[in-house]
């Protein structure tokens, strides 16, 4: 068993921890010098921002493992096993779309139940990639309207390369590139478990009869539970389901009443 993959935003880390001792250190200044209604006004709200940002900047991630995918957003957690991933895209946050229910091996089109999943965790600016790539084609216009008519490119020039993406961006295509690949694993494992071919494996081969004491019609008990062991591992038996995050609410919720009670006292 591989050990669970995690996915987050560098910056939203180092956003916290900056957040985190700033926070501290207000903290400490308050209680050393703070003797008056609002410095404790002042830390009950510095206490509810820490909460914003640990719901916003900490906690989310996605989470890889073997049977599914964990997309943990600020709030909400949200959990499907691979068979069930029907793409996973990039728009301004990546996309898990999700498709659960119907027949085992059914195509992403035909399951019963779809839902899109915005991951808060990875970013992605399409705006910037835009700009990148509309750049690129100034760029060789204006390579190719430098020479004149009649004469073409000299030997050794080269059409102007395109920028690169941006490091964040491109950890998120690896991001994408990656969770698609176990997805599609995923499907191409449910498929081959429930062909005809692993099901005829269940069957005697043509003029053989079955062992004394045992019904013709019933596939062996391994070969039987085959199918449903390798689907399970899959993760195909694996819905979504989405919980609220009791940690996230009280992160929120707490320092909020503190805040009412202190400014009303």
């Amino acid at each position: 068993m591989e050990k669970p993959q995690i996915f987050r935003s560098p910056t939203a880390v180092v956003v916290w921890v900056v957040w985190l001792l700033f926070a501290v250190g207000n903290w400490v200044d308050l209680a050393v010098q703070g003797r008056d209604h609002l410095s404790v006004v002042a830390a009950a709200v510095l206490l509810l921002a820490t909460g914003a940002a640990y719901v916003t900047a900490q906690r989310p991630r996605i989470i890889a493992d073997d049977a599914g995918v964990t997309v943990r957003n600020p709030l909400r957690d949200h959990r499907i096993g691979w068979a069930g991933v029907a793409e996973v895209d990039l728009v301004d946050l990546l996309r898990v779309h999700c498709a659960w229910g119907g027949p085992p091996g059914a195509a992403p089109a035909d399951r019963e139940h779809h839902k899109v999943i915005s991951a808060w965790a990875i970013h992605y600016s399409r705006r910037r990639q835009f700009a990148a790539e509309a750049k690129a084609r100034r760029g060789a216009r204006r390579s190719t309207s430098a020479f004149p008519v009649g004469f073409g490119r000299s030997y050794g020039s080269v059409a102007p390369a395109r920028e690169p993406a941006s490091a964040s961006q491109a950890d998120a295509e690896r991001i994408v590139k990656l969770l698609q690949a176990r997805a599609t694993a995923a499907h191409a494992e449910a498929v081959w478990a429930d062909s005809p071919v692993e099901n005829a494996g269940a069957h005697p081969a043509a003029g053989t009869q079955p062992a004394a004491g045992t019904n013709a019609a019933e596939p062996a008990p391994d070969t039987a539970s085959a199918a449903t062991t390798t689907v399970a591992a899959a993760g195909g038996t694996e819905p979504l389901t989405s919980t609220w995050s009791r940690r996230a609410l009280a992160a929120l919720l707490i320092p909020a009443l503190i805040l009412l009670i202190v400014v009303l006292i």
